[in-house]
């Protein structure tokens, strides 16, 4: 972290011409399990990762905000007073819309100080680990300080969604923010996207000697388009015609009339996420009673439920999948909305390698790009760095 934190400070001063007057960070996160159940104010089990994305903030007195990253060559910026969503476009959309989700949530944007921001971050964009969410919470925390708005870490996580779905325009849950928010290390976040009601459960991969390998297909993927809404609509529908208020009033025992009462896409998209709360119930249960080592079928469960169910995944994630599977990994699934992104193996640290060379001869011989692999572990969530 030291080495980017500098760079963020030194990017800072030679873009504003003045030094910062701090430095906040909020990680990435990968959602252990748990897909497209958020929006249906159901169950989710992410974890903060130990790749972050950093802001130097500083403040102006003439109420502008300018933000500028490593990312975009162009600076951008407006009046805070002027920010709405339907005026903000391209990257700086995250960072200026936390500014004016915050005074949806009671900041006066007329009376706090302007402010200028530049971002660094080495959270792999468009992988699925939730490089939008890791921008949205380190300025989220950088202007709850700044501005001493005092707010929590949900009513934070709220601002950073409504950010994502208003002003980027991608109809996300609350999952990403909340885990980038409310990560600790070495934990998962139980996340009750109904309540917002969070605990943190112990993952113990180290202890038990395992790594969670990360396999970013290099396909990426964009939630503000269609493939994504099409599903929450489909959710949607099919809750409306259960006659509940969400998928999450629904259990597995539901299915079977889900079966007689709905078309055959809209009842596997029901199906997908009724089981996947489940799965979700089971892995928390399981990492508590029996550790990390017990969870790899519900892992497996999940990436064929997404691929048959749901189908958002794409044949990169699958061969990444069935790769790791067949070298000995515990489960493996893809992670993130889907349409690209990356999948996650539970491994053992000795098989680590081994996995690594089967994927990457995998992809030569089915003529994919070379994916890119690293292990992560699990890390506290956003705070100030300096």
């Amino acid at each position: 972290m030291s080495d980017i934190r500098d760079d963020v400070a030194d990017g800072f001063e030679q873009i504003h011409g003045y030094a910062p007057l701090g430095i906040w960070s909020a990680p990435g996160r990968v959602n252990l399990i748990g897909e497209h159940t958020d929006y249906n104010q159901g169950f989710v089990l992410p974890f903060a990762i130990n790749r972050r994305t950093v802001v130097a903030l500083g403040a102006r007195d003439d109420g502008l905000m300018r933000v500028a990253s490593e990312f975009a060559d162009e600076m951008a910026g407006m009046a805070l007073t002027e920010l709405e969503p339907s005026r903000l476009t391209g990257w700086s959309a995250y960072p200026l819309g936390v500014a004016w989700a915050l005074g949806e949530a009671g900041a006066d944007l007329s009376a706090v100080p302007g402010i200028d921001l530049y971002i660094e971050s080495t959270v792999p964009v468009g992988a699925g680990l939730s490089s939008s969410a890791a921008i949205e919470s380190a300025v989220a925390v950088a202007l709850d300080e700044v501005w001493q708005l005092g707010l929590d870490r949900p009513t934070l996580a709220r601002a950073g969604q409504l950010a994502e779905n208003k002003a980027v325009g991608a109809p996300t849950g609350i999952m990403d923010q909340s885990a980038s928010l409310l990560g600790r290390d070495d934990h998962a976040v139980f996340l009750d996207c109904r309540s917002l009601a969070s605990e943190l459960v112990p993952l113990g991969f180290a202890e038990a000697g395992l790594e969670l390998l990360i396999i970013d297909t290099g396909v990426s993927h964009d939630h503000s388009t269609g493939g994504y809404a099409d599903r929450r609509a489909s959710c949607e529908a099919g809750a409306a015609v259960m006659g509940v208020a969400s998928l999450r009033d629904l259990g597995v025992d539901d299915l079977p009339r889900a079966r007689t009462l709905l078309d055959d896409e809209t009842f596997r998209r029901v199906r997908h996420v009724v089981t996947e709360n489940q799965r979700v119930l089971d892995t928390v249960r399981l990492l508590r009673t029996h550790g990390p080592t017990a969870i790899g079928e519900l892992l497996d469960a999940s990436h064929l439920s997404m691929r048959v169910d749901f189908e958002i995944s794409v044949p990169q994630l699958d061969l990444a999948v069935e790769t790791a599977q067949a070298n000995g990994a515990i489960g493996a699934r893809m992670t993130g909305g889907g349409f690209g992104g990356a999948a996650i193996a539970l491994v053992a640290a000795s098989g680590v390698s081994r996995v690594q060379v089967a994927i990457d001869g995998a992809f030569a011989e089915h003529g994919f790009g070379q994916p890119t692999m690293f292990t992560v572990s699990a890390s506290g969530g956003a705070r100030r760095d300096r």
